[in-house]
């Protein structure tokens, strides 16, 4: 009856391996969407935004509903597929379009748009806190 238990629980657990297991190095071709936080900390409705690949200029427009009002609104969007470095550009209803070159969506969760001079902050993907 013991040897039949073990061998259960043994079947379970390389049941859970394999549905824990890392979709990139599982399915080889899965796709693992990256969720990337903007917080708008400024006191202008942001109307747009895009992201591209640094450097490459085809910024993909990311689909906002409706503006992202100032004073400490955020958003969740998932980053379109590429590597790591991203240019995001931030569409201000006044017309002001700003962009945050070269920033890194595998090392940082977001971006917090500040109302000094279009400073940013990167938020810590380890920690979460700005």
């Amino acid at each position: 009856m013991q040897t039949t238990r073990a061998a259960a629980f043994t079947t379970m657990l390389a049941a859970m391996a394999f549905l824990l297991a890392d979709p990139v190095h599982a399915g080889g071709n899965r796709h693992v969407a990256r969720h990337f936080n903007v917080v708008n900390d400024t006191s202008n409705s942001v109307t747009a935004l895009a992201i591209a690949p640094t450097g490459s200029e085809t910024f993909h427009d990311i689909a906002l509903g409706e503006p992202l009002q100032g004073g400490l609104t955020s958003i969740t969007v998932d980053v379109p597929d590429g590597g790591c470095l991203r240019d995001i550009r931030v569409t201000f209803r006044n017309g002001r379009t700003l962009l945050y070159p070269r920033i890194d969506a595998c090392r940082y969760q977001g971006l917090r748009l500040m109302p000094r001079d279009g400073s940013s902050q990167k938020m810590e993907l380890a920690s979460g806190t700005l």
